[in-house]
């Protein structure tokens, strides 16, 4: 059945039937992330990454009601100009699916889709956590809960750096979810590659990332992993830098009332003016990287990996 609801491009089906390693991209970033053309080149540029990696990139994202597994560079097109497309979790999914609607992923739906497409690997820029101020608003990603309960694998740069990353840590390890820093002993934030917060979890390699999965497996353990990779050294804004950044972001966007949903692709909008493009040049630089991760990490759960 689930299958059905799904329209997944020849390319994906094929590396999915021959078993390939797939990597899913959320279309968020397309929509809402940043603004036309760098969206559009940005998204070619992430698939780029996957497919120099060996593997399939499968962007994700819903185009007049049907959801889409891998997009053509028309569809991509189209999305990437949208000014209306809907900004889609776990709660509003269905309904774009009932309206005929154009919508792009977050990652928490990404990840129901990339399940339901049997896609075990997704590359995104930074997931969803805690707002600031959330003991008030409970403004609280959907992303956390899904990560708790799909069994996907999530590269990112760490949580969105304008939300409240120990809280974050906080309700991932109440949800059990794995949290692995790769390559350092902290979290990455985002932009940039410290957050003076310890990894729970550290890993060194690929190899390691699909040892610890196997494990997990035959522990019959549910929900998604979280792998965070720092954003390379060239490219990374300081932490102590980005804060100043961050913190006028949002104290323009609370005396705007900007609230809901709008509220993170307002703030990354606001600091990429802020920082005068820097932190839009960073962001390209990070999920790139993801993307590169992700594909050797699905090529190695695929069995195709060589040496």
């Amino acid at each position: 059945m689930s299958q059905a609801i799904l329209t997944i491009s020849p390319e994906v089906k094929a590396a999915l039937n021959n078993r390939q390693g797939v990597v899913a991209l959320e279309s968020t970033i397309i929509t809402h992330g940043m603004p036309y053309p760098e969206n559009r080149d940005t998204a070619l540029g992430v698939e780029q990454a996957v497919r120099d990696s060996g593997a399939i990139p499968a962007t994700i994202a819903i185009i007049d009601g049907q959801i889409m597994v891998g997009l053509d560079e028309q569809q991509l097109e189209t999305l990437a100009t949208s000014s209306n497309a809907m900004k889609l979790s776990r709660a509003d999914l269905a309904m774009a699916l009932a309206r005929k609607a154009m919508g792009s992923t977050t990652v928490a739906a990404t990840m129901i889709i990339a399940h339901l497409a049997g896609i075990k690997v997704f590359a995104t820029g930074g997931i969803g956590g805690v707002h600031q101020g959330a003991e008030l608003s409970f403004d609280i990603s959907a992303d956390l809960q899904e990560l708790g309960r799909t069994p996907v694998s999530v590269i990112c740069a760490g949580a969105k750096a304008i939300l409240d990353i120990p809280k974050t840590l906080e309700v991932l390890e109440t949800l059990g979810v794995p949290v692995l820093a790769y390559g350092q002993d902290e979290v990455p934030a985002f932009w940039s590659r410290s957050s003076g917060l310890a990894a729970p979890l550290r890993a060194d390699t690929v190899a390691q990332i699909v040892d610890f999965m196997q494990a997990r497996e035959s522990l019959q353990l549910d929900g998604g992993v979280l792998i965070t990779n720092p954003v390379p050294a060239e490219a990374e804004i300081p932490q102590a830098e980005m804060q100043t950044y961050i913190a006028q972001a949002i104290k323009e966007s609370q005396a705007a009332g900007i609230s809901g949903k709008a509220v993170t692709p307002w703030l990354l909008g606001r600091i990429v003016e802020i920082t005068e493009g820097r932190s839009l040049v960073t962001n390209q630089a990070l999920i790139v990287n993801n993307a590169r991760l992700a594909g050797e990490l699905a090529v190695s759960l695929s069995g195709t990996a060589t040496n």
